[in-house]
């Protein structure tokens, strides 16, 4: 099974409407974040951890995302360390944007995807969802009118 791991502040800062948030409201931000990173791995068959600088401040609640702090050390140290715990590393996707990370994962094996891409796609996501929803809003009398089709 794939297994993401997240570099949650560099990907807040590829995301425009959280990077604002961020430097008003730290805790909102990552709420935000972990909120949809859990939509967008609901119905995946993988494993998402998303990694944050610092403390706990008020615990996030996931479906499917683990949030893991760094306290003392940074997220880029924690994912360096789970990616060496990792008996398989050719099961990881890590995300972020920063060049040590990317080279660290490159030696180990393991895939990279940077976060800007990784927003891009959890944007088209969101756009095929919104589009399924709206096709499903329709009901089947107002479809027989939109086609002409009568009883």
């Amino acid at each position: 099974m794939k297994h993401y791991l997240i570099d949650g502040n560099n990907l807040l800062h590829k995301m425009k409407d959280l990077k604002s948030v961020q430097k008003e409201n730290p805790q909102e931000s990552r709420e935000k974040l972990a909120h949809r990173l859990d939509r967008f791995f609901l119905n995946k068959k993988v494993k998402a951890t998303l990694h944050f600088d610092g403390f706990p401040q008020e615990a996030i609640k996931t479906l499917k995302v683990k949030i893991l702090y760094s306290e003392s050390k940074t997220a880029d140290d924690e994912i360096r360390l789970q990616i060496d715990r990792t008996k398989n590393p050719k099961t990881l996707i890590i995300v972020s944007s920063d060049r040590r990370i990317y080279e660290y994962a490159k030696v180990n094996s393991a895939e990279y995807l940077k976060a800007e891409d990784f927003v891009q796609e959890m944007k088209k996501l969101n756009k095929k969802s919104e589009e399924e929803e709206r096709i499903k809003s329709i009901d089947d009398e107002a479809i027989k009118k939109l086609f002409g089709v009568d009883e």
